[in-house]
């Protein structure tokens, strides 16, 4: 049960400082940036960038724009 909690404190830790690296992308980047563009730049699973985009939208910390197909993501509120 041990091991346990400590492989979730370390998920736990690894999330949060992808969502601090993608928080700085964004205030970095005012041009916008997709899921793609986003894991490239920080090297991270395509499948964790729309997760910690997705928590970020619902805490209303970034707005997302749909071009076409692509949504931008940029940070803060219109």
């Amino acid at each position: 049960m041990h091991s346990i909690n400590v492989v979730h404190q370390r998920t736990v830790l690894i999330m949060k400082t992808k969502r601090e690296l993608v928080i700085k992308l964004l205030k970095k980047d005012t041009d916008g940036l997709t899921v793609k563009e986003i894991a490239q730049a920080l090297r991270i699973s395509r499948n964790t960038a729309p997760v910690i985009l997705a928590e970020l939208k619902g805490e209303k910390l970034i707005r997302v724009r749909e071009v076409g197909k692509a949504k931008l993501h940029y940070w803060g509120k219109k």
